[in-house]
C-alpha cells in the first residue's frame, strides 16, 4: 500500500469522524452513535493490521536477517511492546 493510499484511508476515517461529531451536535440516536464508532474502530484496526503487516515484511524481516543481535533483539521487544500495549487496552 502506498503512503497515498493510506493518508486516503486515514482521511475516509476522519471524514467519518466528522460525521459523528455532527451526530452528537444533532442529537442523534444513541446506538447510532454507537454502530458508527465501532464502524470507526473496525476501519483503524484495519489500518493498523496494514502497517503492521508492512512493518513486518519490511522492517522486521530485514532485521531477523541481519547479523546483528543486537538489531534483532530490539525489533523482538518492539513487537513484543506493541501487543502488550495492545492487550492493555
Amino acid at each position: 500500500m502506498t503512503t497515498q493510499q493510506k493518508v486516503n484511508r486515514l482521511k475516509t476515517i476522519e471524514g467519518h469522524i466528522r460525521g459523528i461529531q455532527r451526530m452528537v451536535e444533532e442529537d442523534a440516536y444513541c446506538i447510532d452513535i454507537i454502530k458508527q464508532v465501532i464502524a470507526i474502530q473496525r476501519a483503524l484496526d484495519a489500518f493498523n493490521s496494514l502497517v503492521l503487516e508492512e512493518h513486518l515484511q519490511g522492517c522486521v524481516t530485514t532485521a531477523i536477517r541481519s547479523d546483528d543481535a543486537v538489531e534483532r533483539e530490539r525489533v523482538i521487544k518492539e513487537l513484543l511492546q506493541v501487543f502488550e500495549t495492545g492487550a492493555r487496552l
